[in-house]
């Protein structure tokens, strides 16, 4: 005999709205939200050009960077592009729910936003690294984050 799959219950908490198709919903549960594939890429990158010693999504940071140098006193952001508005690629906008998600990235901006001011109080400078520019020219950022930590060297 033959059985039909169970339709899956899904428990909304009303953050976002429930979406048209059920693909939608399990592409947005696939979402992680550390050790995407780009940071992956930057951070073997940085371990291949001998960068090492840093703490990954580190709580003692204000704003618990992708990436954090402690002793230097450095943060660095892996922003999606999507996720975070990229202002170099300039992704599309979702044509369903606009409203929820024009808030909701106007809300992500404002984090990031305070995140990097929150850093810069306690004596730390924050470099913000796209997901583009890690698929393009991986190196020159990881050229970027050694001027960075050099700069600073006593």
């Amino acid at each position: 005999m033959l059985r039909m799959p169970k339709r899956k219950e899904y428990i909304r908490d009303g953050r976002a709205p429930i979406p048209v198709k059920e693909t939608t919903s399990e592409i947005m549960r696939s979402i992680k939200d550390r050790n995407t594939k780009p940071e992956l890429i930057l951070r073997k990158a940085l371990w291949s050009s001998g960068i090492k010693g840093y703490r990954l999504h580190w709580k003692k940071a204000p704003g618990r960077p992708d990436i954090a140098f402690p002793g230097k006193k450095v943060a660095v952001f892996v922003n999606g592009c999507f996720w975070h508005r990229c202002p170099h690629c300039n992704p599309p906008m979702p044509k369903s729910n606009t409203d929820f998600w024009i808030t909701k990235f106007e809300r992500n901006k404002e984090r990031d936003q305070r995140k990097v001011e929150q850093l810069r109080e306690v004596g730390w400078k924050s470099l913000t690294i796209w997901e583009c520019q890690v698929k393009s020219n991986c190196i020159e950022h990881v050229e970027k984050i050694k001027k960075s930590l050099n700069e600073l060297k006593v």
